[in-house]
């Protein structure tokens, strides 16, 4: 499916969300789509890693990690790990590293920034609960739409707009 974020928007405002312009691009993906998966961590990026994991079928991983800046939540190796998985993106309110290597790689990822910080590995987090930042709730089953524009969030899937 092609689309536009601003066409979405345009044709029923009354349906979407519009997150505020925080985000960068880093994957090579510029845009992408999918029905909602939630992770909800802090400076612990076990649950992102066990979700890109597991098989994605189109989906993106909308990752609330607090809008951390002190480390990376996402690096090459687990974004390697979404790509064979087969998952359309990543939306990441906190930071990603190796962000040449993700460049070049056929995923969407949006986040805050980059650090070279890894960050540490204590099991903790949740997934699957509806999760909120950027002005925007996101809830599993939700659907994201996000290129160049920004990023939309509807309680179900769009059409694209001719």
């Amino acid at each position: 499916m092609s689309f536009k974020t601003a066409d979405l928007y345009d044709h029923d405002e009354t349906r979407v969300r519009v997150c505020d312009p925080l985000f960068r691009d880093f994957g090579g993906r510029r845009a992408f789509f999918g029905e909602v998966v939630t992770v909800k961590c802090f400076e612990d990026n076990s649950q992102i890693k066990s979700a890109l994991a597991q098989p994605g079928a189109g989906r993106v991983l909308v990752a609330d990690a607090g809008g951390s800046l002190r480390c990376a939540m996402l690096g090459d190796l687990i974004a390697a790990s979404a790509v064979s998985q087969g998952w359309a993106g990543v939306v990441l309110y906190g930071c990603v590293r190796d962000t040449d290597e993700l460049a070049g790689m056929d995923l969407g990822v949006k986040a805050l920034a980059a650090n070279p910080r890894k960050s540490q590995r204590r099991g903790e987090g949740q997934r699957d609960l509806p999760v909120t930042f950027a002005g925007v709730r996101f809830a599993p089953g939700d659907w994201v739409y996000a290129d160049g524009d920004g990023i939309l969030v509807a309680d179900t899937r769009l059409q694209p707009v001719d």
